[in-house]
């Protein structure tokens, strides 16, 4: 920490005056700090109701939308119609995982997802996938969803129902 402090010590007197911004001077200085580099990244491995897997690795090139939801939330069930036509729109460039939390069957969800015609991943809370879903951080409410970049940087968390105008805007425009 002492480090930190001596390196902004000795960088701000020469870039104040250029106007520069905290962020901007920081960004000059992350080469300098050597431990920047072990940052860890995030590390999954999701398994849906087919048996896919999803991981850091197979997801990566593409936007990734986690979402945390349960078939008893009102709000949960307003925005599946919502990741439903994002998906069919952009499956090419986007991956929507859908982690339903609660303790439920596969069978039960097997009918849920015909249902409501979900056509993206939905994972299980189960012994498999459980230690896997605090990875993605806290969750403190329902719905909740996290947009991750396509080099796996995230971008947005949402607690609340997500629209299609939340998902256009903090999604690169997909064509």
């Amino acid at each position: 920490m002492k480090k930190i402090f001596i390196i902004l010590s000795l960088v701000i007197p020469f870039h104040t005056s250029q106007a520069l911004s905290v962020g901007e001077i920081l960004d000059w200085v992350k080469p300098l700090w050597p431990w920047q580099d072990s940052e860890p990244t995030l590390v999954f491995e999701l398994t849906d109701t087919a048996g896919n897997v999803y991981t850091q690795e197979n997801t990566r090139g593409k936007y990734l939308v986690v979402n945390y939801w349960a078939t008893w939330c009102a709000p949960c069930l307003k925005e599946i119609p919502v990741f439903v036509e994002f998906y069919n729109q952009h499956k090419d460039q986007v991956e929507i995982l859908g982690l339903d939390y609660e303790p439920i069957n596969l069978k039960a969800i097997n009918k849920f997802i015909e249902r409501f015609s979900i056509n993206y991943p939905i994972i299980l809370y189960d012994q498999k996938n459980e230690s896997e879903y605090s990875k993605f951080g806290e969750i403190v409410g329902m719905p909740t969803t996290l947009i991750y970049s396509p080099e796996g940087e995230l971008l947005q968390t949402f607690m609340g129902e997500i629209t299609l105008d939340d998902l256009n805007k903090f999604i690169s425009p997909l064509s």
